[in-house]
């Protein structure tokens, strides 16, 4: 009886919240080992279903450059890559969308359907959704490597008034129809931002942004776009995170009411950070302040109990350490 209560509590606490979040539409840029590690994958998937049957309208973006790789090795194609990007001339782009849109899409998709959602796999080449053009390079030629030039959301939109979890892998479209490798961080943030979401949340392989990331006591809760920049121009910001914050940024710019960046290693990662009062990870936020907050980097811990119980029944998030 007294489990049974504590369900219910959490049902009746999650009820301000759950309305909050209502019909709100939260991109997800689903990647890292949370992509990779089986029993992770199923986790996070049953909580987008979870979010989905809650009201909200969740649409994932992927890529999957590790499985990209693993396939260019099993027939015989060594992965090169120039200023951290992947070197695409066309066998490997014909590699690379044989893996990202008719691999990896679909599992997505199968798993989401198979825990009871309606989910619609798309590149963006559907609906001309990601319009893209060849990415000017300072390192050297890339190849078939692009930038987003247009995003043309109808087709996504349909599909979310439908009922539908759109599932997007990040291959874009020239006007000519040739296909691009884009960086999914970025069509993440476009994509956030044409379909003016209501978040942005960025599934990756750490905690979030620390000050200092050789103490863990130094994680970042709320982030200013402000102090984002000048961590990038110090070079604390570095390496794969940047196109990440960037990604924030650009949601931001285009309208996105927050953007956050979370440890998708982390079971029941996703609702630590939408259904609880703290969340989890770094939250980037509009601002001009100079200053961010910093937390314990253990308080993820003090909600995981509850999490646990919304994962059987329903959950809540809202409310967050502003820049001070």
């Amino acid at each position: 009886m007294d489990n049974s209560l504590a369900k219910a509590k959490v049902l009746v606490e999650a009820l301000p919240y759950i309305r909050e979040f209502y019909g709100k539409t939260i991109v997800i840029k689903y990647g890292g080992n949370a992509m990779i590690d089986e029993d992770l994958k199923n986790k996070v998937l049953l909580d987008v279903v979870l979010m989905k049957y809650v009201g909200m309208n969740p649409v994932l973006v992927h890529g999957g450059g590790p499985a990209v790789s693993s396939m260019m090795k099993r027939v015989g194609k060594e992965p090169e890559f120039l200023g951290g990007l992947r070197v695409t001339d066309q066998e490997t782009m014909e590699i690379a969308e044989m893996v990202l849109a008719g691999k990896l899409n679909k599992d997505i998709v199968a798993l989401l359907n198979k825990n009871g959602s309606k989910a619609v796999g798309l590149s963006g080449k559907d609906g001309n959704l990601l319009v893209s053009q060849k990415r000017v390079s300072t390192v050297g030629d890339l190849g078939f490597v692009g930038d987003i030039e247009q995003v043309n959301p109808e087709l996504v939109q349909v599909l979310i008034e439908k009922g539908y979890i759109p599932v997007i892998c990040s291959i874009g479209v020239g006007r000519e129809g040739e296909s691009y490798n884009i960086n999914a961080d970025y069509v993440a943030g476009q994509l956030a931002a044409t379909l003016q979401a209501d978040k942005l949340i960025m599934l990756t392989d750490v905690q979030g942004i620390f000050a200092d990331y050789s103490d863990p006591a130094s994680l970042i809760s709320t982030l200013s776009v402000d102090v984002a920049q000048k961590m990038i121009a110090k070079g604390i910001i570095a390496g794969g995170m940047i196109p990440k914050i960037e990604a924030c940024m650009q949601a931001l710019a285009g309208g996105v009411a927050k953007a956050h960046i979370i440890d998708g290693r982390m079971e029941h990662s996703l609702l630590l950070e939408i259904f609880t009062v703290q969340g989890i990870g770094t939250e980037v936020v509009r601002g001009d302040n100079d200053g961010f907050s910093t937390i314990d980097g253990k308080r993820s811990k003090d909600n995981f109990a509850d999490v646990q119980k919304i994962s059987h029944s329903i959950g809540k998030r809202k409310g967050s350490l502003r820049l001070g």
